[in-house]
């Protein structure tokens, strides 16, 4: 059978979705994902995630079968068989997307890893910092971002387990990581979320933290320091809850 026609699959999304009345936005805010994502579909540049297409074939009043199609079918023209391809090739898409951000991100800790090492390199050549200022302050904030950052960057799942879907769970669990954040709800309308949210948020702060403890301790006395370095140290959670609370 001939593969998905991404360009005939976002025309026909497009159609459906103006049939319906829906703006982009709309249409985004119902599967809880972005406006950009349905921008991305509807140019031909993406596929929605496997687990989204019975929901936004609902909503347009279509099969699955026509919106993979691209095409209105007036009779039961596609057999199971070629329906289960047709899923299998979204499955496929979804995978390479996902595939490329990984390495994406994994590319960015790298970046970042270096030239967080190179900072601290520096400030410790320059600036003489005592070993409380350079282990329990400056490297615990590093050694949280950039450690918690590969988790998230290099091994954290892109997709959760269907149950996550099917339950109100507040934690993330996957080996030896778990994440419990109170009145949060984890699922895979948010998660795509939090990834992005806690890789940049922790990489950033693994690159900004060394110029900001050396402004810090240039302008405070020691003994505030530390509540310099607890927020540091723990402001990770705030992108992460903000995500999690917004897509939920």
């Amino acid at each position: 059978m001939e593969s998905i026609d991404r360009e005939r699959f976002g025309r026909f999304l497009s159609e459906m979705r103006k049939e319906k009345g829906f703006t982009q936005q709309e249409l985004a805010d119902k599967l809880f994902v972005s406006n950009k994502a349905v921008s991305k579909w509807e140019r031909g540049q993406s596929l929605p995630d496997i687990g989204l297409l019975t929901p936004l074939a609902q909503l347009l009043d279509i099969s699955v079968a026509e919106l993979l199609k691209g095409e209105r079918l007036t009779e039961e023209t596609v057999d199971s068989c070629e329906a289960k391809e047709l899923v299998d090739q979204v499955l496929q898409f979804s995978e390479e997307e996902q595939g490329k951000k990984r390495r994406f991100w994994r590319r960015a800790w790298v970046i970042c890893a270096l030239a967080a090492a190179m900072e601290v390199i520096l400030l410790a050549g320059t600036a003489h910092l005592t070993d409380l200022e350079l282990w329990d302050y400056l490297m615990l904030v590093e050694g949280l971002a950039l450690g918690f950052g590969a988790y998230f960057c290099f091994a954290a799942k892109e997709r959760l387990p269907a149950f996550y879907d099917e339950n109100k769970l507040n934690y993330y669990s996957d080996g030896f990581f778990r994440m419990n954040i109170p009145g949060v709800r984890f699922n895979n309308s948010n998660w795509p979320h939090i990834l992005r949210a806690a890789r940049a948020w922790l990489l950033g702060t693994a690159v900004v933290w060394p110029p900001l403890f050396a402004a810090a301790r240039a302008f405070l006395p020691t003994g505030a320091l530390l509540w310099v370095t607890l927020p540091a140290a723990l402001s990770f959670f705030i992108p992460i809850m903000a995500a999690a609370k917004k897509y939920e």
